[in-house]
């Protein structure tokens, strides 16, 4: 059976079939089966089809007619009883809701998408520097949120990681771990992929703030800003590579390493002293001007450092010291066996043995420059009955620069000091406390204007105490591309480099513990006949008093006497008590500023720091 289209499933077809019957309402309505739903009318009125068949009618004037035409029906269909007699359809229409009034303080939906404030030229800026500070800050209030945690996130461990090492650093006390190579190295990697890294998260930061929403002028501005901030974060990682650079050039310089030297043993980092409890350093001032030949060492002075607790005893040796001896059993014992050159009734002076060792090398084995330094610690060895360890040569003119790199020497100057020339005519330094340049500092140790060796000595022995005591790491840390560049020029040493770093851990002990000192100068010690059983007594003396708990160093008295003995000092250990007490006695000072009645003083009672 074949359907047309708009007409009912039970609409006759063609060969004249019978039509379904419709039922009618109670109303008389016509009610369309299920299978003529889709044949219904629309109503003119809403041009919308039918929706509301079999509803009630809600009200009155809610209501659309529709006028149905008659249609033929078969004399066999039957009528429904109850048909309205006017022959109409009525189509109930909802009313539509009246539509609701949001609140005027009603809440933004929670899937309607939030927007921030456009940014402005300054604030941009603003993220971009707060971002160089707290990275991820930018990338937060761009809306890159995951991106902006794991930068903070990121950040956040490098903190706890510095602090955790730093506090392990601080608790271990090995802070000369710091001038290792490998450290050293490391340092300067972590610097420079510390530099890369800032420079690249400034960047990302202004890009992610999207600054192509800015005006022309906003743009080139917010871009001249963040390009000068991107120089300035890398700035602070480029001094510190290159300090650590400058630093690492300037020790291996400095400092020979074992490997040069097969006569040195190596050396053991688990004990770096090989059992030694007292290390001696001979510290040198060299008078190498440019107009002489050689160097004088017109500055000697042996600390003898004790390991576990840093206490020190400075011994200052007189340059005008005459025939001192030599270790028994060396060439230069065997070539001097009355002392150095003691064919010479004013000569052969303490200060000319270095040059003499490297003018000999057919009595003094070794090579250049190494022949001068073995020859002098031989001597001074000896003479204090100390095994000297190790030396250092500052050359004096040098020594003026190195003041000046670090900001100069405050000294307490007790009287007038002429200064320049054999007269003092370049002027004077006044008594009192004085801040003084590098030139200054080098003439009041040098001077001889109204003056004799033995004052000058102490001089020099303030000057570099001063200098010990206020060339913190601090000081020298903020100065340090000055004070490395003079020291490579004036320093000379054997301390090896594998050693340093327990030298520097030791020198900082030495800081905070106490420095005596003792000087072997008129009239307690005579230059030209030397006791040197006096003086090899005296610096036993010395080394206990510094091993004592007490504060200060104790005053005493020096035993005169030839039958004394001398305790054993070799080796730096430090020597054996004498047997019998000695009873201190007071001197009464003399006129130069030496006080010689005290075999040790402290150096802050004698120079005033």
């Amino acid at each position: 059976m074949t359907m047309h289209l708009g007409q009912d499933s039970g609409d006759s077809a063609d060969n004249g079939g019978k039509r379904r019957t419709r039922r009618r309402g109670a109303g008389g309505e016509a009610q369309p089966g299920a299978d003529g739903a889709q044949g219904a009318p629309e109503t003119p009125a809403s041009g919308l089809p039918e929706t509301g068949r079999g509803r009630e009618p809600e009200a009155a004037d809610n209501t659309v007619r529709v006028e149905k035409p008659e249609q033929a029906r078969d004399a066999g269909q039957d009528r429904e009883p109850a048909q309205a007699a006017d022959n109409t359809v009525r189509v109930s229409r909802p009313t539509p809701a009246p539509a609701a009034e949001p609140p005027l303080s009603a809440p933004p939906s929670k899937n309607r998408p939030q927007f921030a404030k456009p940014l402005t030229t300054a604030s941009l800026i603003g993220w971009t520097l707060l971002s160089a500070i707290l990275p991820g800050a930018a990338h937060l209030r761009a809306g890159r949120r995951r991106t902006g945690y794991i930068l903070l996130g990121v950040f956040g461990v490098l903190l706890v990681a510095a602090l955790v090492g730093g506090l392990a650093l601080a608790g271990s006390g090995n802070f000369g771990f710091a001038t290792r190579d490998g450290a050293l190295l490391t340092g300067v990697i972590v610097a420079v992929l510390g530099a890369l890294g800032w420079f690249l998260l400034v960047l990302s930061s202004y890009i992610s703030l999207k600054p192509n929403r800015l005006t022309g002028r906003g743009q080139i501005v917010s871009g001249i800003v963040v390009g000068v901030l991107c120089v300035s974060v890398m700035a602070p990682f480029a001094l510190t590579a290159s300090t650590v650079l400058t630093a690492k050039e300037t020790v291996n310089a400095i400092f020979p390493s074992v490997k040069d030297d097969t006569a040195v043993a190596p050396i053991k980092h688990e004990d770096p002293w090989g059992g030694r409890k007292q290390v001696n350093f001979l510290l040198i001032g060299g008078d190498g001007a440019g107009n002489r030949e050689g160097v004088r060492t017109d500055s000697m002075n042996v600390a003898s450092v004790n390991v576990e607790t840093g206490n020190t005893v400075m011994f200052s040796l007189p340059r005008n010291l005459q025939h001192v001896r030599f270790r028994p059993g060396t060439p230069l014992a065997k070539h001097f066996p009355n002392g150095f050159m003691r064919e010479l009734p004013n000569g052969g002076l303490l200060n000319e043995v270095w040059q003499y060792g490297e003018d000999h090398p057919e009595i003094v084995p070794g090579k250049n420059d190494q022949r001068g330094p073995r020859a002098l610690m031989n001597a001074i060895g000896q003479t204090l009955n100390l095994q000297i360890d190790y030396y250092a040569l500052v050359n004096m003119f040098g020594f003026a620069h190195l003041v000046d790199a670090i900001g100069g020497l405050k000294i307490r100057v007790e009287n007038d000091v002429p200064w320049g020339g054999l007269y003092g005519t370049a002027g004077t330094i006044k008594a009192g406390y004085q801040t003084l340049s590098g030139e200054e500092a080098l003439w009041y140790g040098r001077s001889r204007v109204g003056s004799d060796d033995f004052s000058r000595m102490a001089r020099q022995r303030c000057v570099i105490g001063a200098f010990a005591q206020q060339a913190t790491p601090s000081v020298v840390l903020t100065n340090f591309v000055k004070v490395a560049n003079v020291a490579k020029r004036m320093a000379k040493t054997n301390i090896p480099r594998e050693l340093l770093e327990h030298v520097t851990d030791l020198a900082l002990k030495v800081k905070d513990a106490r420095i005596t000192s003792l000087q072997f100068v008129p009239p307690e010690f005579y230059t030209g006949s030397p006791d040197w059983q006096k003086i090899r007594t005296a610096t036993a003396r010395a080394l206990r008093q510094s091993a004592q708990p007490s504060r200060r160093a104790l005053a005493a008295g020096v035993t005169a006497s030839p039958g004394a003995t001398a305790s054993p000092g070799a080796s730096g250990a430090s020597p054996t008590p004498d047997p019998t007490p000695t009873r201190s006695v007071t001197v009464r000072p003399s006129q130069t500023p030496t006080q010689n009645g005290k075999a040790a003083q402290s150096l802050s009672e004698l120079c005033g720091f």
